[in-house]
């Protein structure tokens, strides 16, 4: 059975403007969410599921899907802001989705085999999805009661951005090498000599080692995900969501860091060699660009991709 492709683009992103995940970044016409796709087929998978607002869906249609639908299979599902618990509440005022953990909850219909997760926006690699598709393919070794996943890690030097800062989230894995902790760092910047990162606003920075593994929301899982995160969706809702109404998400990382603390998961760390990009800001949009046509000119990609 080959495994899905989930693509997280319901995102709003406020840093960027605009409907970035299909903003063109060769002179092709491709999206960086083209080049994931590609990847993930010649890795070995089979289908591709998109998860967006409905009012985007022609648009995804139209960019990228129908495309891609003559090559792989490809679904449509909507992370509307309705699909919550009957008891639930919309904030007045909200308009921003529920977070990446709601997203892929709402792919349960739709998914039924092991399948990956990425967002939209990001370059992740040849390398990566080919470690994803092993992994997925593979029976897995496992205690009793846990499910087996992976994660793509990346050294922080090949995620920074050289216009503002980044979020990272900052692993720790066992010499096993699967993954014991997450640490959420919301503002990391590159410096001429390094990294360093703020957890005050900028008042003080500390260092961080450029080696540093860190997630870029880049998942592999079981289908038994699903009644995992409806368990933690619904518990966002009761416990979680009244603390800051208007902009609380529940997070994969964070749930998925929640079920290996209480032994019902293990996470393998799948080491990557890529360097990731992705347009976190306007301003990032050249450099893609010149990655992608290097990446042509050596002949990772052809020239046009669906054809």
């Amino acid at each position: 059975m080959k495994p899905t492709l989930v693509i997280l683009a319901a995102g709003m992103g406020s840093r960027y403007g605009g409907l970035k995940q299909i903003d063109p970044i060769d002179a092709a016409g491709h999206k960086i969410i083209d080049f994931s796709i590609y990847d993930a087929m010649r890795a070995g998978f089979g289908k591709v599921v998109f998860v967006i607002k409905k009012e985007h869906e022609g648009d995804f249609r139209s960019c990228i899907g129908d495309a891609v639908s003559r090559h792989m299979e490809v679904a449509y599902v909507h992370q509307d802001m309705e699909k919550i618990p009957a008891d639930v509440r919309i904030p007045e005022g909200r308009v921003k989705p529920w977070g990446t953990a709601h997203a892929v909850l709402c792919c349960r219909d739709e998914v039924h085999e092991p399948f990956a997760v990425i967002n939209a926006d990001d370059y992740y690699g040849v390398h990566a999805y080919r470690l994803l598709a092993d992994f997925l393919a593979a029976p897995q070794a496992q205690e009793p009661g846990q499910l087996p996943f992976c994660m793509v890690g990346y050294e922080l030097a090949n995620t920074l951005t050289d216009n503002g800062s980044v979020a990272r989230g900052c692993c720790r894995r066992n010499e096993a090498g699967y993954l014991t902790q997450i640490e959420e760092l919301t503002r990391i910047e590159k410096r001429p000599n390094g990294a360093a990162f703020t957890t005050d606003d900028g008042t003080t920075w500390n260092d961080i080692p450029l080696d540093t593994l860190v997630s870029m929301n880049m998942w592999g899982f079981q289908p038994e995900l699903f009644g995992k995160l409806d368990q933690a969706v619904t518990r966002f809702f009761a416990e979680e969501m009244m603390q800051n109404p208007l902009k609380s998400e529940c997070y994969i990382p964070l749930e998925v860091g929640r079920l290996v603390r209480a032994g019902r998961a293990s996470v393998k760390v799948l080491p990557s060699t890529d360097r990731w990009f992705g347009v976190t800001y306007k301003e990032d949009k050249p450099n893609v660009m010149a990655s992608i046509q290097a990446l042509k000119d050596e002949g990772v990609y052809p020239e046009r991709l669906w054809e």
